[in-house]
């Protein structure tokens, strides 16, 4: 064997090749097999940083075959943004989309003070602190503090700034002074009682009377007690009483001549239960057989020959005329509905489907359009015609005929047993997957618990309305709960149903219930028991209650909450149009409430759960809750 053919000798101390070495030598420097081999090793013996970098630099593949180059759990987690870091990042990027648009962005909270101004501050110690408040949510785009909206909570945090309850080092960020708020109210929701902690420099003896002089008499300060340094308003509540106001008028069954009242019958007679459903409602069987007898004949029978022929037929037969647009994007009942159909002469048919449902019944605060004047979009139109101007007249005559009624009527005693007995349905743990938006029914976390639902004794008389209370306690409620619970109870009473209906409602199927106007719900106040026993006594701090404010929160309730409510049902009418929706509503989204039962309502969800009509149908109603986020943050 030549010189040629004989190895080269190797360097001193240099270990000799293996296999896989001279494999990696036939491969070259440029080759797959090789380059592989070089990222396994360095991945196997190599850095954190490195083997980050492996992964960033190669893409994921799908399947079996590339399990090991998936982000593990706390890799993924690692890189994405806190809670906290994303919302800041989601503001600012719609505050420059507000600047590139022209708008000036302005923040509502207290202006950032110079250095001087903080180096020149005597420094004073922050203690953790419960503040309980009470506001009417009026005017306010809701509790939670945002830089750019007049909120409850930006307006109490800049009075702390006034009060000199927080030093202006940490006047330019609530975060810094760790805020917490114990229940989130949305907009136009008020609360008597609520709680919100934070850090606050507490040594003036009347910091209170200082902190409410820079509040508006929509708001105020209770008090303010010391807690332990860990205290959270959010982690400590055990459970929240809330108070909700409905006229009792909404207990009155549907019109005869609506669409709902004309299937409740049916339905009725269909299954054998004619009977029973009367007796349901023997009580007011013939309230609106005496309305449309001694307060609309008369007024019909005064209108010239011709108008009263037309409103005739727009009060009884507009549901059966398929020339006139469906009631579905109307905001009346039958009676008002179809003569302001007559009236507006519409040419186009209102599309009647299910996302028309959710826009009409879940959207009552958008308020009424029976309620505003008869000329109200005719400014910009051509002059009427007589005849015209006549049937305007005539109809207006009869929407202020029918409010009064509906006004002056006043619940019997036995109707407001059957109110109690539907409230008292939801006591207990139940699923409530239909009370609240993107729930299913296997959801563990749809499941709440009740612990008292009652009815206040007495009605009370405002105006020429009654009014009753209802009061919930529960340890904690989704979003839109409290408001469907209403909704439910009410609809379950005013339509004959039978009780029972509510238990099947934590059932599997998917229904569309409704929510009630947010106008009459308000916070009554949380509960803090197990803190008030156990670290309260412990740490020898004060309990957190609102026992010692009863005198002003009941006046202040009265002036700035009860008040409120009261003057904008008498304006808007709320209550009428949500019920209007409902009764001449002509989708089967709620023959649920008829003796026929959830099987009245075609293309529900099977009891396996699987998506069918019904519960697209639900999803319809939960994507038209706009007043509140969609993540379920908030509660009522």
């Amino acid at each position: 064997m030549g010189q040629s053919d004989m190895p080269s000798p190797l360097p001193t101390g240099a270990p000799s090749k293996g296999p896989e070495q001279n494999e990696r030598s036939q491969d070259g420097p440029s080759s797959p097999k090789r380059k592989r081999h070089d990222d396994e090793q360095s991945e196997q013996s190599g850095s954190p940083s490195k083997r980050r970098e492996h992964f960033d630099n190669k893409p994921i593949k799908q399947g079996k075959g590339s399990k090991r180059r998936d982000l593990g759990r706390g890799e993924y987690f690692r890189n994405q943004p806190d809670k906290r870091k994303r919302n800041t990042e989601e503001q600012e990027k719609k505050r420059q989309r507000i600047a590139e648009n022209g708008g000036k962005v302005e923040s509502v909270l207290p202006a950032g003070f110079s250095a001087e101004e903080i180096a020149a501050e005597e420094r004073k110690p922050k203690r953790k602190v419960a503040v309980m408040i009470g506001y009417s949510g009026s005017g306010y785009k809701g509790m939670q503090i945002m830089p750019t909206e007049r909120t409850i909570e930006g307006d109490i945090f800049s009075a702390f700034v006034a009060a000199g309850a927080i030093s202006k080092a940490n006047a330019d960020d609530p975060k810094k002074n760790a805020l917490v708020r114990c229940a989130r109210t949305d907009k136009g929701v008020h609360a008597a009682g609520n709680v919100i902690s934070l850090k606050l420099i507490i040594e003036d003896g009347d910091i209170v009377e200082k902190i409410n002089s820079h509040l508006s008499p929509q708001i105020r300060v209770w008090g303010i007690e010391r807690t332990t340094g860990s205290f959270s308003c959010y982690q400590a509540c055990d459970s929240r009483w809330y108070e909700y106001l409905i006229p009792t008028h909404c207990f009155l069954p549907p019109h005869p001549s609506s669409i709902l009242g004309k299937k409740l019958v049916e339905l009725a007679g269909e299954v054998g239960d004619l009977d029973g459903y009367m007796a349901r409602q023997e009580e007011v069987k013939n309230y609106w057989a005496e309305v449309d007898e001694n307060i609309i004949k008369p007024i019909l029978e005064s209108l010239d020959e011709n108008i009263r022929e037309r409103v005739y037929k727009a009060l009884y037969e507009s549901d059966t005329d398929p020339e006139l647009p469906d009631s579905a994007g109307e905001s009346a009942p039958i009676v008002e509905a179809a003569a302001d159909m007559a009236l507006d002469a519409k040419e186009e048919t209102i599309e009647s489907d299910t996302t028309a449902a959710a826009s009409t019944s879940n959207d009552p605060e958008k308020g009424d359009d029976s309620t505003a004047p008869i000329d109200a979009d005719e400014k910009e139109q051509k002059p009427q015609n007589p005849e015209k101007a006549a049937l305007n007249a005539a109809i207006k005559q009869l929407k202020a005929a029918y409010m009064s009624a509906k006004r002056a009527y006043r619940i019997p005693a036995s109707r407001q047993r059957r109110v109690q007995q539907a409230l008292e349905a939801y006591v207990g743990t139940y699923n409530y997957h239909n009370y609240t938006i993107k729930k299913s029914a296997t959801d563990p976390s749809a499941k709440r618990h009740i612990k008292s639902f009652k009815a206040a004794a007495n009605p009370i008389i405002v105006g020429d309305t009654e009014w009753l209370s209802l009061k919930v306690h529960g340890q904690s409620f989704m979003m839109h709960q409290i408001r469907k619970m209403v909704g439910m109870a009410a609809l379950v009473v005013r339509s004959g149903c039978p009780i029972e209906r509510i238990k099947e409602s934590f059932g599997r199927d998917a229904l569309a219930i409704p929510k009630a106007p947010g106008l009459g719900l308000l916070l009554e106040r949380p509960i803090f028991e197990n803190y008030n026993k156990k670290q309260a006594k412990t740490f020898q701090r004060a309990t957190i209650d609102f026992e010692r404010y009863e005198k002003e929160m009941e006046e202040f309730k009265q002036r700035e909450i009860y008040e409120r409510i009261w003057k904008e049902e008498k304006e808007e009418n709320m209550f009428h149009a949500f019920f209007a929706h409902i009764d001449n509503f002509r989708e089967p989204h709620f023959l649920y409430l008829s003796s026929k039962g959830i099987a009245a309502c075609p293309g529900r969800t099977t009891l396996q759960g699987k998506e069918k009509k019904g519960e697209k149908t639900k999803a319809a109603f939960d994507e038209s809750s706009d007043d509140e986020d969609a993540a379920g943050a908030g509660e009522g």
